[in-house]
């Protein structure tokens, strides 16, 4: 079968390459490898146009290709693309439009292309009135092998998808997905080799917010980061700084990136889609979309998700007052045809979504709701969607709450205090269970917004935040933690250009997270705090057959256990991570355990002081135990 493939795929290829070369625009030029999980555009011959074309080639005309294998069919909007290299020429105009395919199945495909023009076109679902034009029509067939990438690339793993559980899955292996991401710098995208990039505010912040320095990242101290064969744009002039950083955050173990997709009004004002920062949002910069890709292409290769976090609580009533009107559908249509192929990809609706009480304005309910459903039913990956929150209590429970089961969101964005963290994994995990949505509940910022994760010379152990925040979500069945950092200290939330200001803190957050995936069947687990004290430490079990117990400062802790069982004592370095390992005071079998003494070595050897980790898993009882 596989040399069937093989031979069918390099025919195929030659075939295409003969006709992508022709002059007959319903055939397209298709570029990248036609396999699984990989992205292959196709690009068509269609009308001249440019960015500021009277007739909006972004508004006026509408593209979408249908792909069929057997009983599956995705429809993807296309787009716009200039010249078809624009992040290359800088191109504003030109006669290309693509479509990019992520096929999630192997062998025949066949497609089909719609493209009309008409008067504000782009944004209706069922467009009777527009004008056929150019490529309408064109059909065909691709043939798809299976993927050859291996190891963290997304393609090895398949698109990470949202399937009902409190965990995130990849579609290919089945393997679970952990957040364990940097949520800073949030106009991570405000780098100043991207085209159209630049500070379009006044000036002017709100009394105690951050303060940009009104420049654009460099990421300078990542450049030495770039590797031989990875990408760039402007001949290999432009691009190393920011892929260089997603090196770095890769090595440490770091598979997420937040970022703002657009800032205008918020507190960077340097983010923005549009190809001026205050002008018509109808009208977007294509060689800069096309810059931003490939930084996020990049990161597929990498295994890391974008976090693409639409809209800044500033701004979640520019677009249509908040509706979900022609603006804020253009807006979502935009990013979903030119992003949503990659393989880890979160929908955010909005940073601090709602009526935030220092503004005084926000989006409401229908509002949300209405965005969510857009953003599903256009995806036509099915990418995960989620809301963060605001940090008040209050206003988090009344938004979280009216959400809790609604068919198109896929959990909550939580920003808490570090004391709550725990608390409010466990509370919407439980909540969302009992109406039928499985939610997953990620930490993605964390109070006092000033403070933050500090930087290793200002916490250099990270003690409190790895116990609360860190173990608190995973121990609570989380989905995993973003780090925010504040804006108190260098490398601040938006002044950021060297990420190894938090080394320790990405390795402690990638050891955690490969813990819970490299030794339990975590997604049959559950928070299990009722089974130990004191109350500070926590406890995550399946059964009684495995009891995991987060103990953050040493000393004893009680844990009930089936009287009927005997187990096996390991224990886990949080700090440091290291194999699973016996204690050498506490026998390797404990049967009818009441109280676990945290007595693992002599105090030279071990800091009791410090945060452990128990694993005990249930063995069959000697014959003289029975």
């Amino acid at each position: 079968m596989y040399r069937f493939f093989k031979y069918s795929f390099w025919s195929m290829a030659i075939l295409m390459a003969i006709y992508g070369c022709s002059s007959d625009n319903n055939v397209p030029d298709i570029s990248g490898e036609p396999m699984q999980w990989h992205k292959i555009i196709f690009a068509f011959n269609g009308p001249e146009s440019s960015e500021l074309d009277s007739l909006n080639p972004f508004l006026d005309y509408q593209m979408t290709v249908s792909f069929f294998k057997h009983d599956k069919r995705i429809i993807i909007p296309g787009f716009y693309a200039a010249d078809g290299n624009a992040a290359e020429t800088s191109a504003d105009s030109g006669n290309k439009w693509q479509v990019i395919f992520c096929p999630d199945d192997y062998g025949l495909w066949n497609y089909e292309v719609s493209f009309l023009k008409g008067k504000n076109i782009a944004v209706e679902r069922n467009p009777e009135s527009g004008e056929e034009i150019a490529f309408h029509g064109a059909s065909g067939e691709i043939l798809i092998s299976p993927s050859d990438k291996t190891g963290n690339d997304l393609r090895s793993k398949g698109r990470i998808r949202y399937v009902n559980d409190h965990y995130l899955k990849h579609e290919g292996t089945g393997e679970i997905f952990l957040k364990a991401g940097s949520d800073s710098p949030e106009n991570f995208l405000a780098y100043h080799e991207f085209d159209g990039t630049y500070y379009g505010g006044d000036g002017e912040r709100r009394i105690n917010e951050a303060m940009p320095n009104q420049t654009l990242h460099r990421y300078e101290p990542h450049i030495e980061d770039w590797n031989e064969g990875d990408p760039t744009w402007k001949e290999g002039k432009m691009g190393k700084g920011i892929i260089g950083a997603m090196n770095y955050l890769r090595s440490k173990g770091i598979n997420s990136q937040y970022m703002l997709t657009n800032n205008v009004n918020g507190d960077g004002q340097d983010v923005f889609p549009w190809i001026r920062y205050d002008s018509d949002f109808t009208r977007f910069d294509v060689s800069k979309l096309a810059q931003w890709e490939i930084v996020f292409t990049h990161m597929d290769k990498l295994g890391m998700m974008c976090h693409f976090v639409t809209q800044e609580t500033e701004n979640e009533l520019m677009l249509d007052s908040g509706d979900v009107g022609l603006k804020r559908k253009l807006y979502y249509r935009e990013l979903i045809a030119r992003f949503s192929h990659h393989l880890g990809v979160t929908w955010n609706l909005g940073e601090e979504n709602g009526v935030a009480p220092w503004i005084g304005t926000g989006q409401n309910d229908r509002q949300r709701k209405d965005m969510s459903k857009y953003i599903k039913e256009t995806d036509p990956y099915d990418n995960f969607v989620v809301v963060h929150t605001l940090p008040n209590p209050d206003l988090r429970d009344d938004i979280l709450t009216k959400l809790l089961g609604f068919p198109f969101l896929d959990g909550p964005s939580l920003q808490t205090e570090v004391n709550h963290v725990h608390s409010e994994t466990l509370k919407w995990r439980e909540q969302s269970d009992q109406q039928g949505r499985k939610w997953v509940v990620c930490s993605d910022e964390i109070g006092h917004h000033s403070i933050g994760a500090m930087p290793d010379a200002i916490d250099p152990e990270h003690d409190e935040i790895r116990h609360k925040v860190l173990w608190g979500n995973l121990m609570a069945g989380g989905g995993g933690v973003e780090w925010y950092f504040g804006h108190k200290y260098d490398n601040d939330d938006l002044n950021c250009e060297d990420f190894r200001s938090r080394d320790k803190l990405w390795e402690m957050t990638s050891l955690a997270t490969r813990f819970f995936l490299e030794n339990f069947p975590i997604e049959k687990m559950s928070p299990a705090d009722n089974l130990v004290s004191p109350r500070a430490n926590y406890a995550f079990a399946m059964d009684d057959d495995i009891i995991v117990i987060y103990i953050p400062s040493g000393g004893a802790s009680s844990v009930r256990l089936n009287p009927q069982k005997s187990y096996e004592v390991k224990w886990f370095d949080p700090r440091n991570g290291g194999d699973l390992f016996d204690s050498h005071e506490l026998p390797v079998v404990i049967t009818n355990l009441s109280e676990l003494n945290f007595q693992i070595g002599t105090k030279e050897e071990y800091d009791l002081s410090k945060d452990w980790v128990a694993v005990l898993k249930s063995i069959q009882p000697s014959e003289d135990q029975q």
